[in-house]
């Protein structure tokens, strides 16, 4: 089994022994260890490997600025922005293969900005006092971040918190050794959707696209599958986007499901082609469970399961989401084709369906043909979201960016 060195993340000056019993239960499973000190005030009991001197540095600044401001707050945040540099710096040099980070909501803080600046792939793990709390805003949350309790480990080693660290170490060690990296042998297409019941476009769409000699990968548009699919397109690994189901805009705008104020704009940014479809644009997603945010109560919604429950927008909010979906979109710098299926864009949504509002999708189809921007093409169909017609326009207009080379060819 090949050795893999893990990155360990922390304030030594307060977390010393749990931090290197982290790093001895590292070493005990055949790992190696890079250390990492994020502490403002005190110092480790031995030299860690990445200075908090350097850290600080990293983050534009510097220890004693991070004292003189005398605000933790701040200070962490220099702490974070500097520790997220190093870590990236460390994994682009083949010195890390992967990340733990452990601590409270300081810790914790700094953690997500860590893991954030990290590829998706990167086994990266948070052992925290608030793993899986709602202090944790979806859209901080890393798309692929692994996360455990430190139950019990608040102040000094326990046997209790040694379960949760011991386990947080052998989990991400073992990550590191087992990770698959992409092979990006085909050129990949990140494609969106809600899932078979509400959007199929991608039944067909995928295996069709496979035999062209692409990759695709379907990314669940429900807060942080947008966060992936998002991540991925800032790194430019889409050859081509289909991004079909971008009711997370609304979800942003109206308290629901967010994936963040960045969703639908990082493939635009790096020039990727985008045949973007509104998809569910009509429905808020929000924790089934809990009671629905203010603005989304007494209105038609569907319980899709005990986790989700999807409230459907009114005329006003649809054309509020319409041109906040073509705001975002007007800045693309590659091609980009919006397609306005006027039969419907989801399944419940149909003629005769439940959460049929044909007023509602009237009122959003005006304000697209209204508010679309000039570099995107837009096309009309005279077809729901879920007709083989859709689907068959779609590919006709990906093969034609093939055939002018505006997509590389699959392989």
């Amino acid at each position: 089994m090949s050795d893999k060195t893990i990155l360990i993340v922390g304030t030594y000056d307060t977390k010393d022994d749990e931090l290197n019993y982290l790093a001895n239960v590292t070493r005990g499973q055949g790992g190696s260890v890079l250390s990492m000190d994020v502490s403002v005030l005190g110092d480790p009991s031995r030299p860690t490997d990445v200075s908090k001197h350097a850290v600080a540095e990293a983050g534009g600044s510097s220890i004693q600025a991070a004292i003189d401001s005398g605000d933790e707050n701040v200070a962490m945040q220099i702490m974070a922005r500097g520790a997220a540099v190093k870590a990236l710096e460390l994994y682009r040099a083949g010195r890390v293969h992967g990340v733990i980070v452990l601590g409270g909501t300081m810790g914790t803080d700094l953690a997500l900005d860590l893991c954030s600046a990290l590829p998706l792939g990167v086994p990266k793990y948070i052992v925290s006092t608030v793993s899986f709390s709602p202090l944790l805003p979806p859209d901080r949350i890393p798309a692929d971040v692994q996360m455990i309790l430190w139950a019990g480990g608040l102040y000094g080693l326990n046997s209790i918190c040694q379960a949760s660290l011991s386990q947080a170490a052998g989990a991400v060690l073992g990550a590191a050794r087992a990770v698959e990296a992409p092979i990006r042998d085909r050129p990949l297409i990140g494609m969106t959707s809600f899932g078979k019941t509400v959007l199929r476009y991608m039944v067909s769409l995928k295996p069709a696209l496979e035999a062209r000699g692409y990759e695709v990968a379907v990314f669940h548009a429900t807060g942080m599958g947008g966060r992936a699919f998002e991540s991925l397109a800032a790194e430019g690994a889409f050859a081509a986007v289909f991004d079909f189901a971008p009711q997370e805009v609304a979800n942003h705008i109206f308290g629901g499901l967010s994936a963040g104020e960045d969703r639908m704009t990082n493939a635009g940014r790096r020039g990727i082609p985008q045949l973007v479809a509104p998809g569910c644009y009509d429905l808020v997603d929000y924790v089934g469970w809990q009671a629905p945010p203010p603005a989304l109560a007494d209105r038609p919604s569907h319980a899709h399961n005990r986790l989700l429950t999807s409230a459907v927008l009114d005329a006003d909010e649809r054309r509020q989401v319409a041109r906040a979906i073509c705001e975002k979109l007007a800045g693309a710098q590659g091609p980009l084709t919006l397609m306005l299926p006027t039969g419907g864009c989801n399944e419940w949504d149909r003629s005769g369906a439940p959460l049929h509002d044909a007023d509602g999708l009237a009122a959003f189809c005006d304000e697209i043909r209204s508010a679309c921007p000039a570099n995107a093409e837009l096309i009309e169909l005279d077809a729901h979201i879920n007709d083989a017609e859709f689907s068959d326009r779609a590919l006709a207009v990906f093969d034609d960016w093939v055939a002018r080379g505006l997509v590389g060819k699959g392989t």
